[in-house]
């Protein structure tokens, strides 16, 4: 059922734990709330880390660290004041072995997982879903599973210049039938809706309005017509984005892919809220050699928000180029994210009072 952003709540706590990701990021200098995965395998100590029998330190335990793959995914726990947490998990890896052994790795409380949200149907935000699945399930009870209704058949890649011919199709994602069959409860929606108590808006279809972002030249679709064929797939429009809104802070704005555009993303959700970003995470898609004409006119706009936003996380499918172009235009605000980094905001409910609507220089 679609809902309003105007039904979504601002919440007091949000704890974002990155459990895919391309890259692994262990001793770069972090802002405040922002913490590496080694650290926090020696402040939970559960199971307790074993001491090296000639010095008495503790001994890093590797097998039991997180593993970078090719995809993304980010376990969202949302708080707000007097009720219980939700956690919430956005896309779930590229297989699956990476999610399942990160959960492990960073002690995920699995069975807590109440919604397992899709942001579209590429297998390197889906190819774990099932592996989760089976692994929550043998801890806990039955989860709902949120993703767009259009699942294709079968997705593919072309190369340039004419992209006319596809040279390879993504791993399936999983069908609807597995999805239930593995333990999930399959939650259709192509309309914007507001999750977890209220305190997550997951968009519909993303406006195109960007004068740059074209969609992802080459990207293929298989359909049944005439005995099955390859068309053109380049909006990909069933993606997705998630925002949650934090007290006294702003927008934290989750785009897994950005195959709509990163821009087309923060227009959209400013548009709808009203508020500043405070912490705009996850995929840029910049990397690819076509997408490379639009990392300066997207640091262009990025830059022109007033309040520009206060964190910057290019992740995933960013790319090299677009990570040192934020670094140079936002310094300490573009963080080097990746797999196993942990981020805790705490809202103001006071400040927050005092926020205003954003807007272009």
């Amino acid at each position: 059922m679609a809902s309003s952003p105007s039904q979504s709540r601002t919440v007091d706590r949000l704890v974002v734990t990155f459990l895919v990701d391309n890259s692994i990021e262990w001793f770069t200098k972090l802002p405040p709330g922002f913490t590496h995965e080694l650290p926090q395998h020696l402040q939970q100590q559960n199971p307790p880390i074993a001491s090296h029998p000639l010095t008495g330190v503790p001994v890093l335990d590797f097998d039991k660290f997180c593993c970078g793959a090719h995809g993304l995914s980010v376990l969202i726990e949302t708080e707000i004041s007097g009720e219980a947490p939700h956690l919430t998990l956005f896309d779930t890896g590229p297989d699956s072995q990476s999610l399942v052994r990160n959960a492990k790795a960073m002690q995920v409380p699995v069975d807590k997982v109440s919604r397992i949200i899709t942001s579209h149907w590429h297998s390197d935000h889906t190819g774990g879903l099932v592996s989760f699945l089976k692994l929550r399930t043998s801890n806990g009870s039955e989860c709902v599973v949120d993703c767009h209704p259009d699942r294709p058949i079968s997705r593919g890649m072309a190369r340039g210049p004419l992209y006319d011919k596809a040279f390879a199709a993504l791993p399936d994602d999983p069908t609807f039938e597995e999805i239930g069959a593995a333990g999930g409860i399959v939650e259709k929606h192509s309309e914007g809706h507001v999750v977890a108590a209220g305190g997550i808006w997951i968009s519909g279809e993303i406006p195109r309005t960007s004068s740059f972002e074209g969609g992802i030249p080459g990207a293929k679709r298989w359909v049944t017509d005439d005995g099955g064929k390859w068309i053109s797939d380049e909006l990909i429009l069933d993606e997705r984005y998630a925002v949650i809104d934090v007290a006294g802070k702003g927008l934290v704005i989750f785009s897994a892919c950005s195959h709509a555009g990163i821009v087309n993303v923060v227009q959209d959700a400013m548009a709808k809220f009203s508020r500043p970003v405070y912490i705009l995470a996850g995929g840029l898609h910049l990397a690819p050699p076509d997408s490379a004409v639009q990392i300066e006119p997207t640091i262009d706009f990025l830059s022109r928000i007033v309040p520009a936003p206060t964190y910057i996380l290019p992740m995933h499918c960013s790319g090299f180029h677009c990570k040192v172009a934020l670094e140079a235009a936002f310094g300490e605000g573009c963080v080097p994210a990746g797999v196993g980094l942990k981020v805790e905001v705490l809202g103001d409910r006071d400040l927050d009072k005092r926020l205003s609507a954003p807007r272009m220089a």
